[in-house]
């Protein structure tokens, strides 16, 4: 019986989902936290680990998969909407709050926070929690997050032509 790659437990039936760029096998209660991915056969999944060159219905099957998965936009999920903190953070604050003139303590002291929290950050320690990220931006007129894209180049994996461990692993079941 197959097995959730999220949680473990056995289950009769589980669906491919795009969870963070990784597509995964999960039963219906873990399939909430991403993306469900359509398939248009099961040959593709049952031979998920074995080479191209060992079957060619694998590869012509999982052409067909990907460039249909080019026409249709994902669906949005929860980490859609979470904030990205840029790299340089720390020296975003630091240099804001200098061209202010304002000593650490003084910008700590008008954010209702301790000193120690503003030194950490400007080392870049610490990642500013969302509350006091907000209040930064805020009071120093900044912001600390990056640019974001729709466009998730990076988790296609596509347009790859190098060799993984996953191309050439036969797996015995």
């Amino acid at each position: 019986m197959p097995q959730c790659e999220m949680c473990g437990s056995d289950q009769a039936s589980l669906k491919t989902v795009k969870v963070e760029g990784a597509e995964l096998q999960l039963c219906d209660n873990c399939a909430q936290f991403g993306t469900e991915v359509r398939t248009e056969s099961t040959s593709s999944a049952s031979s998920k680990y074995s080479t191209s060159s060992s079957s060619g219905k694998s590869s012509g099957s999982s052409g067909s998969s990907s460039s249909s998965s080019s026409k249709t936009r994902r669906r949005r999920d929860m980490f859609d909407d979470m904030d990205e903190i840029a790299t340089d953070y720390d020296s975003r604050i630091r240099q804001a709050r200098e061209s202010r003139g304002l000593s650490q303590e003084e910008l700590a002291q008008s954010l209702n926070e301790k000193a120690s929290l503003i030194r950490k950050l400007e080392r870049g320690d610490i990642m500013p929690p969302d509350s006091v990220r907000e209040k930064l931006e805020r009071k120093l007129d900044i912001s600390l997050v990056e640019g974001e894209s729709d466009d998730d180049s990076e988790w296609s994996g596509g347009g790859s032509t190098t060799t993984t461990l996953g191309d050439v692993v036969k797996r015995k079941d």
